[in-house]
């Protein structure tokens, strides 16, 4: 499976940190239902049967609703539950390796920050890119952000689908106008709200608008 560029209009980032009293299999699916094209599932602190039990689950509900899956930073966990791929970072696994492991079929994004990235990483496999933080995350409180230039100097060196992530939420995505992106990352604008639903669908109605810009 190959991604689809309209797949990555909305593009959400599990974190379970808000999960509260629901489970994450809840959040997606209010998510997906309401609006979302594509998921990442990202775990840093659960072990591996912990990490491939919840990918089962979120993977029957992307395959349900079927939209793309990509499993962040785990190679194993991703080709375990059947995932449709893999995210990467720069300090993660290099992009060409990862290739080589999920074969030439799965989907392979990576994040990057400068245009030398982006082209390196398309150059390794890699079928779209992740760009940011755009704006200051809470999310990652080390992410540097990343110039409206820089994003749109990004998509016009590269063949392969962009998509901002960092910071995006309801009252900034129209700045993202003329970018050149495909759509946006998000984990708070969604996953934080006390209405996951309403927050998606508009979300997912910002970023038609924006794209179209």
């Amino acid at each position: 499976m190959k991604v689809d560029k309209k797949s990555l209009l909305l593009y959400a980032v599990t974190d379970r940190m808000w999960l509260g009293s629901n489970s994450l299999s809840v959040q997606v699916e209010a998510a997906i239902k309401s609006g979302v094209t594509f998921l990442q599932l990202r775990e840093k602190n659960l072990n591996f049967e912990d990490f491939l039990k919840q990918a089962k689950e979120i993977k029957a509900l992307t395959d349900e609703y079927r939209i793309p899956f990509v499993i962040n930073d785990n190679v194993d966990v991703a080709l375990a539950c059947g995932a449709d791929g893999v995210h990467v970072g720069q300090s993660d696994m290099k992009a060409r390796d990862v290739r080589k492991l999920i074969g030439e079929d799965k989907i392979l994004g990576v994040s990057v920050r400068t245009v030398d990235q982006a082209i390196l990483a398309q150059k390794n496999g890699a079928d779209y890119l992740g760009v940011g933080a755009m704006f200051s995350t809470a999310t990652k409180s080390d992410a540097d952000t990343v110039t409206f230039d820089t994003i749109k100097e990004i998509c016009a060196a590269v063949t392969i689908p962009v998509v901002a992530i960092g910071g995006i939420d309801e009252k900034n995505v129209l700045l993202l106008s003329g970018s050149g992106i495909e759509g946006i990352a998000v984990v708070s604008a969604i996953f934080a709200k006390s209405d996951i639903a309403d927050a998606t669908a508009k979300l997912r109605q910002l970023t038609e608008i924006m794209v179209q810009q």
